[in-house]
């Protein structure tokens, strides 16, 4: 290693560690300073999060007003600081510091000022935030605070859209054995008016010439998807990836999608989905107990043709209701045909905290319990719809083994 990969080496060190570690990594460098005035300006930025700084809101405490020096209770002061980390630092990194930044520091009383909001890097992080404060987010923060909701949901929509649409499309194609139309979407009144003429006195009977068939786009919804999610504050970003799924659901004429969301009460999201994402959001109140058993119960209302249901329970299981009542409903709804799995996280953040044992009860009943990411979910469904056995999909889907 030459000795610039060594200072650089150090640097980073020293950015990582913070001005506690100046001296020691100074003297290893020989005595020069480490940082120059761009990563002076990364160290504040970094220390106004890690370091042990007053919480924002609070006056700065340190003597000498650098790297111990805290953002204070100045809206300006905040705003210089998102757009320095904006500058040095990548998109996925900045997204991991403002998360800290909500947690550490305060962050959440200073979403109100509209020209914080604006310098926000938009992410799902940052939606739950917001959507936890709805009730309390200022009339002239509401704007605002709706266009970077809708940024996250049009960014998702974009990514997984096309890949859910095909997954579906081509998943119902394929039961579909025959080459030909199916019997089923057999338009029964223009194929008799049409072939009228061809009427045979003789037998009586009516010998058509040509068939016509309703266009599939056109015909009944072919299969029934609910999705139903658990809105405790732990699930917040399993709600907002389940929620906006739920829409692109709904966009497809073939899928009869519910959205229901529940706590310890119960809230259908199913027309606010198919209208509106953002104020679909908006509708869902983050936190509180959870009765998984109650929101189970509404959800089989709308299994009309248990074989072509596909039923996602989005939850990590810890029921504060009946969960004896809940284990025979699940039961029975998989023993009636209905397919059956519990999400206990749709997100990209690794292994959940859920209830194991639960988890293992329903798997031993054939209902798989695991964790999926986003961009996966499309095969999931895709292997629903084809009649493959979930527990071998969910095996290949999710780091979590139940």
């Amino acid at each position: 290693m030459d000795d610039q990969q060594r200072l650089e080496k150090l640097r980073r060190w020293r950015l990582v560690l913070g001005q506690a570690a100046e001296q020691k990594l100074e003297g290893m460098a020989g005595g020069g300073s480490l940082l120059d005035e761009e990563g002076i300006a990364m160290d504040e930025a970094l220390a106004a999060i890690y370091d042990q700084t007053p919480p924002w809101g609070e006056e700065d405490a340190s003597p000498s007003g650098r790297r111990s020096a805290g953002l204070g209770s100045s809206a300006p002061k905040l705003t210089k600081w998102l757009g320095d980390v904006r500058t040095f630092f990548p998109s996925d990194i900045v997204s991991v510091i403002q998360g800290d930044a909500i947690e550490r520091k305060g962050l959440k009383q200073l979403l109100f000022e509209p020209e914080t909001l604006r310098q926000i890097k938009p992410d799902v992080r940052m939606v739950a935030t917001l959507m936890s404060l709805r009730g309390r987010i200022p009339e002239q923060t509401k704007e605002t605070a709706r266009l970077l909701v809708k940024e996250v949901v049009d960014d998702i929509i974009s990514r997984l859209r096309d890949q859910i649409t095909r997954a579906v499309t081509g998943a119902l194609n394929k039961r579909k054995h025959s080459p030909l139309p199916s019997f089923s979407g057999l338009d029964w009144k223009r194929t008799i008016s049409r072939n009228l003429r061809h009427y045979d006195t003789n037998s009586g009977l009516l010998i058509p010439e040509r068939f016509y068939f309703f266009d599939r786009a056109k015909r009944n919804r072919e299969w029934t998807v609910i999705l139903d999610i658990d809105q405790s504050g732990s699930m917040s970003e399993s709600v907002i990836y389940a929620s906006i799924i739920g829409s692109i659901f709904a966009s497809l004429p073939s899928l009869d999608t519910r959205v229901v969301a529940f706590d310890t009460e119960i809230v259908d999201l199913s027309e606010q989905c198919a209208a509106d994402p953002v104020d679909m959001l908006f509708g869902i109140q983050l936190g509180g107990g959870t009765d998984i058993h109650k929101s189970v119960v509404y959800c089989e209302q709308f299994i009309t043709d248990p074989k072509k249901t596909l039923f996602i329970l989005i939850s990590d299981l810890y029921e504060g209701g009946n969960q004896s009542a809940l284990i025979r409903r699940m039961e029975h709804m998989k023993q009636s045909g209905v397919s059956v799995l519990c999400l206990l996280a749709l997100s990209d953040s690794g292994a959940p905290s859920y209830d194991a044992e639960l988890a293992k009860r329903l798997s031993g009943m054939g209902i798989p319990s695991f964790a999926c990411s986003p961009d996966r979910l499309a095969e999931l469904v895709e292997g629903a719809i084809k009649g493959k056995d979930l527990k071998e999909l969910a095996a290949t889907l999710s780091p979590v083994k139940v």
